[in-house]
């Protein structure tokens, strides 16, 4: 009788072994994609703010309560935003009203992130 001695995992081992990572995967895949969304919401969310505190400090400088974007964004010496990076691929209103809530659209395809100031 002559007896091979292998050693090395089964096939049932290995399977198990697949099985749990697959397991771990279906619960951390989702929960992480729940943590991306909401920091993208966050992020869109702070670029709101800064454009209501611009909007705000232009309605306060020359009282008027409409005013367009590209007044308050971009490189001159006079406008408030210096760059607005964009996160998701939104959009932004091309103009602000004094008291009207703020919005970004676009953001994940097609939802709308609004701030009310």
């Amino acid at each position: 009788m002559n007896r091979r001695n292998t050693s090395g995992f089964t096939l049932v081992e290995i399977m198990v072994v697949v099985v749990i990572v697959g397991l771990l995967a279906a619960l951390a895949i989702p929960a992480f994609q729940r943590v991306r969304a909401s920091s993208v919401d966050k992020a869109v969310m702070n670029n709101l703010r800064q454009l209501a505190g611009a909007a705000e400090q232009y309605y306060m400088e020359h009282g008027i309560t409409a005013v367009a974007s590209s007044i308050l964004i971009g490189q001159e010496t006079t406008q408030y935003i210096k760059v607005l990076h964009t996160v998701a691929n939104e959009s932004y209103s091309e103009n602000f009203t004094l008291g009207q809530p703020l919005s970004a659209s676009g953001i994940a395809g097609s939802r709308t992130i609004s701030y009310l100031n």
